[in-house]
């Protein structure tokens, strides 16, 4: 298990935005890696209430389930617990919760454990680079009928990652625009979609 806070700052990219920082930055192909998030909540929405996610994160062989509680402006607390490929199929199928300190933090908030549900999942070709005293991440999103590109800036320290951040997308001439989380973005295409 792992609790740490997470302070970032994200972007919305076109396209060729996002192009254009993949060549800025000289990446190769083989430094992109494929994550897929799956994203549960209860039938009453009861995480998305909290201003929170709940996710099983799959990269490769790799399993892990992070609750998201906000907690600033900018950060977030994030509880990670890292599962068995096993673990993960099971929870995504409904039959149990085996992350056993992201359990507690939900018995806090009184989320009943057995009414979580998978509601849907965001596919992201991710690359991450050293930047700056933090980490610049590159997201090419895949989710229902959309698909997305972002730049975000994970810092230790909101004043100075924010200042980081701003001169970042004013030396790539990138706009500055606010930009939901992932699970509220794909959130908003499935409303869409439903409705």
């Amino acid at each position: 298990m792992t609790q740490e806070i997470e302070i970032e700052f994200k972007n919305l990219l076109t396209k060729h935005q996002y192009e254009q920082l993949l060549q800025d930055f000289h990446i190769r192909k083989n430094a992109i890696h494929r994550q897929t998030n799956h994203y549960f909540d209860t039938p009453t929405q009861a995480i998305r209430k909290l201003q929170s996610g709940l996710r099983i994160r799959e990269i490769g062989e790799y399993y892990e389930c992070t609750l998201k509680e906000k907690n600033a402006e900018h950060a977030h607390l994030e509880t990670t617990d890292q599962l068995t490929a096993a673990q993960a199929q099971k929870m995504l199928e409904g039959e149990g919760f085996f992350a056993q300190e992201v359990a507690k933090k939900l018995a806090i908030h009184s989320i009943p454990l057995d009414q979580l549900r998978v509601f849907g999942s965001l596919t992201t070709d991710r690359v991450e680079i050293p930047y700056k005293e933090g980490l610049l991440v590159f997201d090419h999103s895949y989710y229902l009928q959309c698909d997305d590109y972002e730049v975000e800036y994970e810092a230790k320290d909101a004043i100075r990652g924010k200042a980081i951040f701003d001169e970042f997308l004013q030396q790539y001439g990138i706009p500055k625009q606010e930009t939901d989380k992932k699970i509220a973005r794909f959130m908003k295409a499935l409303q869409q979609q439903n409705s």
